[in-house]
């Protein structure tokens, strides 16, 4: 008989529909019943496609007996933390603050008020290694709770006030003259700690478990930037980028078959991953190959980011145009559905790939490290869940495989790219893991900017509707615009100019969080300039100004998380790090700036919301600077000179599109591009910036204004000329 999540929307809820447990969702009712029979709360959290979840829903919540022991002594409510990341970022704070670590599932108790007394994160259904298992902590927190709950009250109030100090430290004046010297003296100390920690063996950051945090690479791409690419430092941080970008690429991390990125690997060599694929990690990782590519000029970062993007048009594109959630870790092991193993989809064994690939089976095995035996060692796998199955990982580069083999570079990608071709289909046969097929706002955001700067740096080879796998040039801004006209048409009310977190055959009704609307944002300024249509940017307007009425702290700066006027929130937070995407913070502070490049900022609010915002993270960004890599680019920004380049003419033409073309040849300052289009757009802008009202096409041909500092260079049309001024010579 299923329990009250039966009719909830999201696909992780749904998940535990038919479990014993008596199971309520986060809300009211749920509240008054803890509060009407005076029992404390079990609170569940996780996401649908989150493999500890899976284990611990089958161990202990299908286990009938500790269903009847979560039902007599406890209200059990289950969240799922991608529909209320601001419940989850609550108690996780206090798990993390209480434990040491964090995670998913995530298990706290609260008092009937919503204040936490207890908390960890997977728990077995057994004792284990001298540690109790799920059974003997229920019984013992409901002896406490009938016995000494008087304690656990005061420890909930006083874990709730630690968590309220530490997240309400006064901020930093958000001007002075030490900023600079501050800003300075953090960047360099953030990109010591990347060197330092650099694993020159495997790329990436620190030991094992390894996770692709973007960020990291947007900081060391920033670094690049300003110090240039050719420079000493800037040569070095490009080097860790692509360095670590490459291992990944090569590694089990990237699954070279079907394309995209895991979630992160278990080992250091990013060999066995864990195999669950994020919308999140794959929109900031193809941003991430892309900029690798404009660093170095090598065409393979941009291969890569192509791979990610037709994996994710391919799997992950709804037909209306949003993009769904995520991919399970986990999938059944036969059609029958009755058996889950992590990685069941992905990994093969030899006798598999030598039936399917025939003769060339034997280049293969050699590039990809196959074994007879399974090439995953016992250490790598303490389950024995791959047990002699094989994860790909390219041991060499291919033109060193190909050597090997007696064929040329050309012959050996040609044959790998029909292998791969061929396994696809053969994988396709399996039964597919679980599709978390929910839209939300911010990923969606987020992989709205990949699309759009795929459109600038690369062009693909076939358009998404022909029913290839790749892109026309004009796809990747087809798809961005797509997405974006979903997001606006599905989630967007602009009666109230609010936008809504979730979308899953219809309109959730939770509202959005403060990440939604920086992710949003972000991708909105980066579809205005790569497709220059003035819509984006002026919704783009439209959201800023609803995230600063709903979420900005006037009295310490920087954004909360979660409304003021939502009681089930018992702590409003502002995140401090930037981890698998960044803080709402660190996006809204340089979506602040470019706003104000873009359009217009005369009584400089703008700027000084994103100068406070900054101000307000100063404590953690000046103790440990590594932990804001995304904030430190906003700084950097901060600290720079307004730059523009100002195209006059129309976008949809060759000729302003050459120009264009420029802008993103390489890596170099951040600048704001605007489209002088003759039209409603230049109209807009105009009102806004009246410098932009007479800038013109000359002798009918496109032509570029490269601005700095409030002064223009005079106007080029040829791309050439364009290329020289940008250059840092030219300067």
């Amino acid at each position: 008989m299923s329990n009250s999540l039966a009719a909830e929307k999201s696909p992780y809820l749904r998940q535990h529909a038919d479990n014993p447990v008596a199971w309520l969702p986060w809300g009211e009712a749920a509240f008054a019943q803890a509060r009407a029979e005076q029992k404390p709360i079990f609170l569940s959290i996780g996401y649908s496609t989150c493999h500890w979840c899976h284990v611990m829903a089958h161990e202990c919540f299908e286990n009938a007996d500790i269903a009847a022991l979560l039902n007599a002594h406890f209200v059990p409510i289950k969240v799922d933390r991608e529909e209320r990341p601001d419940v989850d970022k609550v108690y996780m704070s206090y798990v993390q603050a209480m434990t040491g670590h964090g995670g998913w599932p995530l298990s706290a108790w609260l008092t009937p008020e919503l204040k936490p007394f207890f908390g960890g994160t997977y728990f077995p259904p057994e004792d284990r290694h001298g540690r109790p298992g799920f059974p003997t902590l229920l019984r013992a927190i409901a002896r406490g709770w009938e016995t000494e709950r008087d304690k656990l009250v005061a420890e909930g109030e006083r874990a709730l006030g630690t968590l309220r100090e530490y997240y309400n430290r006064p901020a930093e004046a958000a001007e002075g003259d030490d900023l600079p010297v501050a800003g300075s003296a953090a960047f360099e100390r953030c990109f010591q700690y990347f060197f330092e920690s650099f694993d020159p063996k495997w790329g990436g950051f620190g030991s094992a478990p390894k996770f692709p945090r973007a960020a990291n690479f947007n900081f060391l791409f920033r670094v690049a930037a300003i110090q240039g690419v050719t420079g000493e430092v800037g040569a070095e941080a490009v080097k860790l980028a692509t360095a670590t970008l490459r291992a990944m690429a090569q590694g089990g991390l990237h699954d070279h078959v079907g394309g995209g990125f895991h979630r992160y690997s278990v080992d250091e060599q990013w060999f066995v991953p864990h195999f669950e694929k994020m919308l999140y990690d794959q929109a900031q990782l193809a941003v991430s190959f892309l900029e690798a590519q404009q660093a170095t000029g090598q065409p393979t970062y941009g291969w890569i980011a192509r791979d990610i993007l037709d994996y994710v048009a391919r799997d992950l594109t709804h037909p209306a145009g949003g993009f769904y959630t995520a991919e399970d870790a986990d999938s059944p092991l036969d059609a029958t559905g009755a058996a889950h193993a992590e990685g069941a989809f992905y990994v093969w064994s030899a006798d598999e790939l030598q039936a399917h690939l025939g003769e060339d089976y034997t280049f293969f095995a050699a590039h990809f490290g196959v074994e007879p035996g399974g090439n995953v060692t016992a250490a790598q796998d303490p389950h024995g869940e791959f047990r002699g199955k094989n994860v790909l990982m390219a041991r060499a580069p291919l033109a060193v495989s190909a050597e090997k083999c007696g064929l040329s570079p050309e012959q050996a990608e040609t044959k790998l790219v029909a292998m791969l071709d061929r396994l696809r289909t053969v994988r396709a046969r399996r039964p597919r893991p679980h599709l978390d097929n929910k839209i939300l706002a911010a990923g969606n955001g987020l992989m709205i900017s990949a699309f759009a700067k795929a459109h600038q740096v690369v062009a693909g080879v076939a358009d998404p509707g022909s029913g290839g796998t790749g892109f026309s040039e004009a796809g990747y801004i087809k798809t961005a615009t797509r997405a974006a006209e979903f997001l606006q048409r599905e989630l967007y009310d602009p009666a109230r100019g609010i936008l809504y977190r979730s979308w899953l055959d219809g309109r959730g009704t939770t509202e959005g969080f403060a990440e939604d609307y920086a992710c949003v944002v972000q991708g909105l300024l980066d579809l205005y300039e790569a497709g220059f249509e003035v819509r984006w940017l002026q919704w783009a307007v439209e959201l800023q100004a609803t995230m600063d009425r709903i979420f900005w702290d006037e009295a310490g700066g920087g954004y909360y998380n979660s409304r003021a006027d939502d009681a089930s929130i018992v702590l409003r937070l502002k995140e401090d790090y930037d981890g698998a995407e960044p803080t709402p913070g660190s996006l809204a502070a340089l979506n602040l700036l470019r706003l104000a490049a873009l359009a217009g900022d005369d009584d400089g609010a703008r700027r000084d919301r994103a100068l406070r915002t900054i101000a307000g993270m100063r404590p953690q960004w000046e103790r440990a600077p590594q932990a804001l890599p995304q904030l430190l680019c906003a700084l950097a920004q901060a600290l720079e000179p307004v730059r523009h380049v100002v195209l006059a003419g129309d976008p949809a033409q060759p000729d302003f599109q050459a120009l264009a073309a420029v802008l993103h040849e390489r890596l170099g300052p951040r600048r704001a591009l605007l489209a002088a289009d003759g039209a409603a757009g230049q109209a807009w802008l105009a009102d806004r910036m009246p410098w932009i009202r007479e800038m013109r096409p000359w002798g009918g041909r496109a032509t570029a204004y490269v601005c700095e500092r409030q002064t223009c260079q005079a106007p080029v049309t040829d791309p050439a000329a364009l290329r020289e001024l940008l250059t840092p010579q030219a300067k």
